[in-house]
């Protein structure tokens, strides 16, 4: 972001401009001056400014012109429109215009001060929101998706062609797969980029909660709700809202959702009054719909409502040419970030990248290449650095130290299952992405069973 000239301050009143400059300056603001609006659109021309304090009745262009000019060319810097004439059709005027404040003369200096500082503070947050708006259109541009596979080809044409529509989108793929990144590339590359994008994991959050999380709630609806509180999707009104894990969300919800989709307007908890919306939403699932529909675990209306348009995000295993790709993609990621000299896979550890099945998908990798970093002392990954289901382990050693043999002194055998638990779950965690649910499906249990493991085991899965 530039460091802009902070003020540009406009009077015809020598006497009156020089006191105020001067007061500013001495406040600690940057202050530039001109004492007529002919000066000041020139001066505007050749410089930005945060800032424009600006006498509304100046001879030839008054300072209502300088700002419908100021808006025109700088709609995020403020103008603070100073008179002698307090009428309220002047105030109404400016105001209409855009002026961020007024104040009558003769000037209260503290007055102004707190104004300044307002509107200084309003202005960097703007352009800071800006900026940041602007890395995220960056960090989410098409080309950072990686993979030269055709599988990965045909989801950037998919991506590509609906990129600048509003129809909804269901991502489909296993965990992993960066369903969020392609829900995010579409949002932030689309007409909606400058809006908000709001993402719920529909499967992280209690069935009981996900209802107010979703369509918000009203003082008083529920034990705990002790202010109205806006849901994700009115939160995300003008924007995108991303669904994700959409399969886990309970059946007397879908019929909300369903409802939402089509009326485009949403009713908090406890209320009866409709809220208008305008959202883009695309969900994401790892599960197959198709058989949770026949199941009668998903409504068949609310799968065809969200299957508009379907990406399948494939998994890593079917696309094994992208794998040597984004190895060394997270190699300089992790490098970068750990702030060490880049380093590089030895051919069998490359290898050995290549052959794996990474169930838990380009996530798992990433985590893979992270820790390898950290960890290896040199400047080559070998392929004995890389974890051990990796690496490759001799299966008879591996059984050993799940089943080891039972001698005269026999084993403590609660222990030993206890240490297999805790590396199952350890490793579930990471590959869910520290998320219960998702670890609780790779483990086959319930996510109240992980839940009661996890407390019963004290383990601290933060750090899994």
């Amino acid at each position: 972001m530039k460091n802009l000239s902070q003020i540009l301050l406009i009077d015809d009143e020598a006497h009156n401009r020089d006191a105020l400059s001067l007061l500013l300056t001495h406040a600690g603001y940057q202050v530039e001056t001109a004492e007529s609006g002919e000066e000041a659109l020139e001066i505007l021309r050749k410089t930005p400014f945060e800032i424009v304090v600006t006498d509304l009745f100046l001879p030839g262009v008054s300072g209502i012109d300088i700002l419908k000019r100021v808006k025109e060319d700088s709609p995020y810097t403020n103008v603070i429109l100073i008179t002698g004439n307090a009428s309220a059709e002047s105030a109404v005027e400016a105001m209409k215009e855009g002026a961020f404040d007024y104040i009558t003369k003769p000037v209260n200096f503290e007055k102004l001060k707190i104004i300044v500082a307002k509107a200084l503070e309003k202005s960097r947050l703007v352009a800071e929101n800006l900026y940041l708006r602007q890395q995220l259109r960056g960090k989410y541009k098409f080309d950072r998706i990686l993979g030269h596979s055709l599988a990965m080809q045909q989801v950037f044409a998919r991506m590509e062609r609906v990129v600048n529509t509003d129809s909804t989108i269901l991502i489909l793929g296993d965990s992993g797969t960066g369903k969020e990144l392609v829900a995010k590339a579409i949002h932030f590359n689309g007409p909606r980029k400058d809006k908000p994008f709001v993402a719920i994991n529909c499967g992280a959050i209690p069935a009981d909660l996900l209802e107010s999380e979703l369509f918000g709630h009203l003082k008083g609806a529920f034990t705990g709700a002790v202010a109205d509180k806006p849901g994700k999707f009115e939160v995300a009104n003008n924007g995108t809202i991303f669904l994700d894990e959409i399969g886990t969300m309970p059946l007397h919800l879908q019929i909300k959702l369903l409802r939402v989709l089509q009326e485009q307007e949403v009713e908090r908890v406890g209320s009866s009054k409709t809220i208008k919306l305008d959202v883009r939403v695309i969900s994401a699932t790892n599960a197959n719909l198709e058989e949770t529909v026949k199941l009668g675990h998903f409504r068949e209306d609310l799968y065809y409502r969200l299957n508009v348009i379907p990406i399948l995000l494939p998994p890593l295993r079917e696309r094994r040419e992208d794998v040597a790709l984004l190895a060394r993609h997270f190699l300089q990621k992790s490098c970068r970030e750990m702030k060490r000299p880049l380093m590089s896979l030895s051919t069998e550890a490359m290898t050995a990248l290549e052959t794996y099945d990474w169930p838990g998908n380009v996530r798992e990798m990433e985590n893979v290449i992270e820790r390898s970093v950290a960890l290896t002392d040199g400047q080559v990954i070998q392929r004995s650095d890389l974890p051990s289901n990796i690496a490759g382990t001799d299966p008879r050693e591996m059984q050993q130290v799940l089943c080891p043999r039972i001698t005269a002194e026999g084993v403590d055998m609660v222990r030993i299952v206890e240490e297999i638990e805790c590396g199952l779950i350890h490793e579930a965690m990471a590959l869910g992405g520290g998320v219960k649910a998702r670890a609780a499906a790779l483990l086959n249990i319930n996510r109240t069973t992980l839940v009661e493991k996890i407390k019963r085991l004290k383990l601290d899965v933060e750090k899994a």
